[in-house]
C-alpha cells in the first residue's frame, strides 16, 4: 500500500525522528494524505473502516518501513476503535477533521469527581504514543466512592504534555506521559466501552478487545522483524568479500543463520495470519466464536512476536561490531523490536 518514493521519505527520516523524538511534519502528512490514522473511522467522516486483516496488513507493512512509524499508525488508528462509544455530535467532531489524531492511555490513573453537567478530572498517565501531535486525548480514571472506571476525552488545551520517554527503542514515538489538573469533562464527552453510543461502527468494533490489540502489536512485530532481516542481509552482503576469507566463510555460516531464522519466523507469522483470518470469517459471519478459539489466536500473535525477537537475537550477534552501534540501522531496528515487544498485551499470560 505505501508508494516506493513514500518508503524512502520515511526510511531516510528514521535517524532524525529517532534524534527528535516524533515523527516531522512531512512524515504527519503523509499519515494524514494516506489516513494512516483513520483505519477505523466511518467513511463518511473520511475514514478507511477497514477489516482487521487489512489493518494488520498496514501495521506490519508500516513497521517493516520503521518501527517508530508503525508503531504510531497501530496506536493513532487505534484510537478509532473508540468511535462508536462516544456520543454521536462528539466522535464525528473529534474524528472527522482531517488531521485528527488520538493519543491517551488506557490504565486508570486519574481520579473523576462528579459535577453538574460532567466530571472533573486530575491524573497523569504514562506511555501517550503521538502526543507531541494528538488532536485529543482519551484516559481512564476512577469515578467516587465507588471506585468504577469511565472513560474520558479531552481537548488538547486541558493537557500538559510531560517529555519523559526515554526508553532505549522506539525512540521517535513521542510516548510521553500527560498530565491532567481538575479538567471538566461534559458527561456527553465520557463513554465507556461496554456501552456504544451511536451507530457509527463496523465489524471491528465489536471485535473482542484483547485479541484485538495483541494481533495489532504482534502484526508490529512482525513487520519489525522483516526489516531487520532484511538489514541483516544488506550487512552482510556489504561485508560479503571480509566474510568470505578463510576456511571458515563466515558469510556461508550467517548466510545459513538468516534463513534458518527466517523459516522458523514464517511460520509463526503464517499461523498467526491463518487463525487470524479464519476468525475474522467467523466473526463477520456472526457465528459464534469460543473463548478456546480466541485463546489460539491471542497466543499465535504472542508466538509471533516472540520468535520475531528470539530470531533478532540470535542473529545480532553474528553481525560484527556495527550491529552494537546506536548510529547504525540494524541496532537501531533491534531496539524497537525489544521495546515493541515489551507491551503489556504481547507478555500478560
Amino acid at each position: 500500500m505505501f508508494k516506493q518514493d513514500q518508503i524512502q521519505i520515511i526510511r531516510d527520516q528514521s535517524m532524525r525522528t529517532e534524534k527528535e523524538g516524533t515523527v516531522s511534519r512531512e512524515l504527519l502528512e503523509i499519515m494524514h494524505e494516506e489516513k494512516l490514522f483513520k483505519l477505523f473511522v466511518p467513511k463518511e467522516w473520511g475514514g478507511r473502516m477497514l477489516s482487521l486483516p487489512e489493518a494488520l496488513g498496514v501495521f506490519q507493512q508500516a513497521s517493516r518501513i520503521d518501527g517508530s512509524f508503525g508503531w504510531l499508525v497501530t496506536i493513532g488508528s487505534g484510537g478509532g476503535m473508540f468511535a462508536p462509544y462516544i456520543q454521536k455530535q462528539w466522535a464525528q467532531r473529534l474524528f472527522q477533521p482531517p488531521e485528527a489524531v488520538l493519543a491517551g492511555s488506557g490504565y486508570p490513573s486519574g481520579i473523576a469527581e462528579k459535577v453538574e453537567g460532567g466530571y472533573q478530572v486530575t491524573g497523569e498517565w504514562k506511555y501517550c504514543s503521538g502526543a507531541p501531535y494528538a488532536t485529543f486525548f482519551t484516559a481512564n480514571a476512577f469515578v467516587g466512592n465507588d471506585q468504577s472506571v469511565r472513560s474520558f476525552a479531552f481537548l488538547p488545551e486541558q493537557v500538559e504534555v510531560i517529555c519523559d520517554w526515554n526508553a532505549f527503542g522506539l525512540k521517535g514515538t513521542g510516548s510521553h506521559t500527560i498530565k491532567i489538573e481538575k479538567a471538566f469533562v461534559p458527561e456527553d464527552r465520557t463513554f465507556h466501552l461496554a456501552e456504544p453510543q451511536n451507530d457509527c461502527g463496523g465489524p471491528v468494533h465489536t471485535f473482542p478487545f484483547i485479541p484485538f490489540s495483541v494481533a495489532s502489536f504482534a502484526a508490529v512485530c512482525i513487520g519489525i522483524g522483516e526489516h531487520f532481516f532484511e538489514e541483516a542481509q544488506s550487512l552482510m552482503e556489504a561485508n560479503k568479500e571480509n566474510w568470505s576469507v578463510g576456511e571458515s566463510d563466515r558469510y556461508q555460516s550467517v548466510l545459513k543463520l538468516i534463513k534458518q531464522q527466517e523459516r522458523r519466523m514464517a511460520e509463526a507469522v503464517e499461523d498467526f495470519h491463518q487463525k487470524g483470518d479464519g476468525l475474522w470469517r467467523d466473526h463477520t459471519a456472526g457465528k459464534e466464536v469460543t473463548e478456546f478459539v480466541l485463546e489460539e489466536y491471542i497466543t499465535a500473535g504472542k508466538t509471533a512476536a516472540s520468535t520475531a525477537v528470539d530470531a533478532a537475537d540470535s542473529l545480532i550477534r553474528h553481525l560484527g561490531m556495527s550491529a552494537v552501534m546506536e548510529t547504525s540501522a540494524i541496532n537501531r531496528i533491534w531496539r524497537d523490536l525489544h521495546t515493541a515487544s515489551q507491551h503489556a498485551f504481547l507478555t500478560m499470560k
